[in-house]
């Protein structure tokens, strides 16, 4: 019964788009990781970057406001304002210190090195 009902909102939320997401691509070299993260529509003053060990989040506060107009009247206005958040974790540990991040036509850069002495080792089984 609940599926049906959720089914028969479905036609009155088209033209509604979703929530827009953060999408990454990561690359890894010997010496650390190169983030893109895609957040369109963000300021750089509200995208916030946090590392802990391994662990990266990106948070960042989107707003967007649309307007349809048809023969010079308003017709529409639409308005989005929400947050975005993306966490993620990486093989090995981040040196924080140095890391870097730069944000130009909706693309956040993080240039992330390895802590160095943080490679993983092996434990002997006894």
């Amino acid at each position: 019964e609940e599926a049906m009902r959720d089914f028969s909102l479905m036609p009155s939320l088209r033209g509604f788009e979703a929530e827009p997401s953060i999408r990454l691509d990561v690359q890894e070299s010997d010496q650390g990781y190169q983030v893109k993260a895609d957040i369109p529509g963000a300021k750089k003053e509200d995208i916030q970057v946090s590392i802990e060990g391994n662990q990266v989040i990106i948070r960042a506060q989107t707003a967007e406001e649309k307007e349809e107009k048809q023969e010079g009247k308003l017709v529409r206005r639409e308005r989005y304002v929400g947050e975005q958040y993306r966490s993620f974790s990486l093989p090995q540990e981040i040196d924080d210190q140095a890391a870097e991040a730069r944000y130009e036509n909706g693309v956040l850069s993080l240039m992330l090195p390895k802590r160095a002495g943080g490679a993983s080792k092996a434990l002997a089984i006894k």
